[in-house]
């Protein structure tokens, strides 16, 4: 019985292997073929082996040459009005994008907390278990289908016209975290402003938004005294936020310095993405390596201070008993999908912009890895500034310990105000490293929304694409720097980043693995990286990714409890509101099951058929490429 071997994408068998100078001999006992080699084998690998094969050789290739020659004259009717889809430079700044895109300001404020509040160090075990069994696995899989079909997140549903509302789905909630994602980068910039006077206003005691009675208090202290009142949140609240205690009477009206932060953090985007990944791919160095020069220095400043070790170990000791409790699992899950960004369509699309052959395989291993680290760095960084504070206010850490935010905001620039040597050196590099952080992420998701708009319309301009997308954004984001700005935020967030991104995700997960099939999807990763994928993506992608999503979304509806911000309930009519926005991003779905059938021909079962499974579109975009994966297609079904 013969046995084949695959080389380039193509099958040849043991026959094939006695010609060719012994070449293709190499390919079946698993030698590396030299680059000269490997146009031979390639052309031993189109030799028909009967006329059966002969036939669908001819017609791949002839189809090949029509399609290429088709493309050909499109190109030269449309050079004028659509521009060609860009790449990447050079493989390390896709490499540096995406670690910006999943490294970003929630590493910093969101993990540490998370952490500390799930059992310490004993939460880096399920954390650990989810990112291997679910955040590398979805990773890894939407960098394959972006960089197969070089196309966005909706697009890419040729593989199965059926789910493309779970792309147009994911482009809103994209755009609905974008929003407010500029909102908090729009506060590091007032706060790195502020950074830059003499004295750092939360450290001194301001009678405009502290109070004439509270100032005289704390001039009143004599020694060792203490009060309890917290100056930087009595800043960040009053001064920087203005915030409501609730929403009953409306949100307010935008505070113009906020305005003026964010439409500064929108033109930081504008700027970064108006050439494509040609731009951002640019700023990525930028934004992916700075921030680890930062936490270095503030780790090492940190950890040379007293009471740093208290907050470190407050951090990492491990509560073991937390281990066996589903909260906390479902708090791993959670913090896996904010912080790799997966399900949103901007992992797809950035691998959009890669060659065909592209290793997204190291890829996602080494940015899984950088996230995961990234994070726990910043955890001990974070937990030694907050030991120190703990140490000079003379309290437990627990106490100076804040949640979101207010870690960011309010614990941190506490700290920060007590160092002795030119604190305000120390507040410009934290805050214009939290922008950075931000940039890097808020990049990506907008880029998500342009792509699918570009692919969509080819035909328009990116530049009058982006520019109208920017300021659609910063328009919509004026509701974030008002007064209930934060309540807004919250709801967005609730209803517009996490609810549905798990619905999403979970039907993404269900359209490709289940639907357009796990052999076909391997196949396809197998002939475009030349690699064969073992059992664990297998049984990730078509077992274990799907049934813990749909688990850990039927638990998060069953534990669901009522939405509140800062211990304040949100009225009827915003939760409302909430639910609306919530449908808007799902309707797609029904829409697109609706369409894909309706385009459909045939009885309503062929027309199911029809709609579920892949479209002529589907497929490698390059011509050549695009021929020699039907030979593997064809070779396949033999």
């Amino acid at each position: 019985m013969e046995s084949d071997a695959k080389v380039d994408g193509h099958w040849l068998n043991e026959s094939d292997s006695k010609n060719n100078n012994g070449v293709a001999n190499a390919a079946f006992e698993g030698d590396e073929i030299s680059l000269e080699d490997r146009t031979s084998v390639r052309e031993l690998a189109f030799t028909p082996r009967n006329s059966v094969e002969s036939q669908i050789i001819s017609s791949a290739l002839a189809t090949s040459q029509s399609e290429k020659s088709g493309a050909e004259i499109d190109n030269v009717e449309s050079q004028k009005t659509a521009p060609e889809r860009g790449q990447w430079s050079n493989p390390l700044e896709f490499l540096l994008s995406c670690i910006a895109m999943s490294v970003g300001i929630g590493n910093f404020y969101r993990f540490p907390f998370v952490a500390y509040q799930n059992g310490g160090g004993a939460f880096l075990i399920p954390y650990l278990v989810v990112l291997f069994f679910i955040g590398k696995p979805i990773y890894f899989l939407e960098l394959s289908v972006g960089q197969f079909c070089a196309y966005g997140q909706v697009k890419c549903w040729d593989m199965s016209p059926f789910f493309r509302g779970v792309g147009f789905g994911s482009t809103l909630c994209s755009f609905c975290v974008v929003t407010y994602y500029c909102s908090v980068m729009a506060l590091t910039v007032y706060y790195l402003v502020a950074s830059c006077q003499t004295t750092l206003p939360w450290s001194a005691c301001d009678p405009t938004w502290a109070g004439l009675e509270t100032c005289e208090i704390l001039g009143n202290l004599t020694g060792n005294e203490t009060s309890g009142i917290n100056l930087p949140q009595l800043y960040f609240e009053n001064q920087v936020l203005k915030q409501k205690v609730n929403i009953d009477d409306g949100i307010g009206y935008p505070d113009w310095k906020l305005s003026l932060c964010l439409f500064a953090s929108w033109l930081a985007v504008f700027f970064s993405i108006v050439k494509g990944v040609q731009s951002s791919g640019k700023v990525a160095y930028f934004t992916a390596i700075y921030p680890y020069v930062v936490l270095l220095v503030l780790l090492i400043t940190g950890c040379t201070k007293p009471g740093a070790w208290t907050g470190i170990k407050y951090f990492i000791t491990p509560q073991w008993d937390r281990i066996y409790d589903p909260n906390v699992w479902y708090a791993a899950v959670g913090q896996c999908f904010f912080s790799l960004s997966t399900g949103f369509g901007p992992i797809i699309m950035y691998a959009s912009y890669n060659p065909f052959r592209h290793n997204v395989h190291r890829d996602a291993m080494i940015v899984s890895i950088m996230d995961t680290f990234t994070s726990f760095l910043a955890g001990l960084t974070v937990f030694s500034i907050l030991g120190n504070l703990a140490y000079q206010l003379d309290k437990e850490v627990s106490d100076v310990v804040d949640s979101g935010p207010g870690l960011v905001f309010v614990s941190y620039p506490d700290a920060i105000s007590k160092f002795v040597f030119v604190p305000q050196l120390f507040a410009v590099l934290f805050f214009l490293m939290l922008f950075s952080l931000g940039v890097g992420s808020a990049v990506s998701w907008q880029m998500a929304v342009i792509t699918v708009i570009c692919d969509q319309f080819p035909k328009f301009s990116k530049f009058y694409v982006t520019a109208i997308s920017c300021f659609l954004g910063f328009a919509l984001g004026l509701v974030y720097v008002t007064p209930g700005g934060q309540f807004i935020l919250t709801l967005v967030d609730n209803f517009g980043g996490t609810f549905t991104i798990y619905v999403l995700a979970t039907l993404e997960c269900i359209g490709i693995a289940w639907i357009y099939g796990l052999s076909n999807i391997t196949q396809d990763i197998e002939f475009m990286l030349g690699i064969k994928l073992n059992w664990y993506w297998k049984i990730c992608w078509g077992l274990v990714v799907p049934v813990v999503l749909s688990i850990i979304l039927v638990y998060s509806l069953a534990t669901a409890k009522p939405l509140t911000h800062n211990d304040a309930e949100f009225p009827l009519a915003a939760i409302a509101c909430g639910w609306v926005l919530a449908g808007a991003c799902l309707i797609f779905i029904p829409l697109g099951i609706i369409y894909s059938i309706w385009k459909s021909t045939g009885s309503f079962t062929e027309r199911v058929k029809q709609a579920t499974s892949p479209t002529e579109e589907w497929g490698p975009k390059d011509s050549n490429n695009r021929a020699e994966w039907k030979i593997s297609k064809a070779n396949k079904l033999k």
